[in-house]
């Protein structure tokens, strides 16, 4: 397995729309394996692959704490299929806004289908942070960032000292 590089906000990459995998064969898979990887090595929950630079459809989520075993979730073309009224507040961060966090209102469960990483068709219904994960890596595959939640200037401000960090400016 590979350990890939993060991209950093801003970067055009994180605002595109992701494309549709056609269907999972074994580069799809290697590549849900790196994701994972290098989701576990940047001690992350949730890994979408413009996040490292790929726009397809791909997340892989691991939620389980770090004294449980390891129970990760591979998604090929996740979909959002229901969201309840209900809402939660959740303080998010991200690897691709390094040291940001930011509290963001979401739906409290969700019902998602997508492809596992076997090409079988899944439906998952979700609650707690597995729910906030899904939307927030689903997120990723239209463009969206959680700060894109939070109010403009708020924005501005974070993506600004994003952009001098990744210049070599510093913080």
């Amino acid at each position: 397995m590979t350990h890939l590089p993060i991209i950093i906000a801003p970067d055009p990459i994180l605002k595109a729309k992701a494309k549709p995998v056609a269907r999972v064969d074994a580069r799809v898979r290697q590549l849900l394996d790196d994701m994972l990887e290098t989701m576990y090595a940047d001690r992350g929950i949730g890994l979408a692959a413009p996040q490292v630079g790929i726009s397809e459809r791909l997340v892989v989520i691991d939620t389980a704490h770090e004294d449980e075993p390891a129970t990760p979730l591979f998604l090929v073309n996740p979909e959002i299929l229901w969201r309840s009224p209900e809402t939660t507040i959740c303080n998010e961060g991200c690897l691709s806004l390094p040291e940001y966090f930011a509290d963001i209102t979401r739906a409290e469960q969700v019902r998602v289908r997508y492809t596992d990483r076997d090409d079988k068709t899944q439906d998952i219904t979700a609650d707690g942070m597995l729910a906030i994960c899904l939307q927030h890596e689903i997120d990723h595959l239209e463009g969206k960032l959680f700060v894109d939640y939070l109010s403009p200037m708020k924005r501005s401000i974070i993506l600004r000292k994003l952009r001098r960090f990744k210049s070599g400016e510093g913080k």
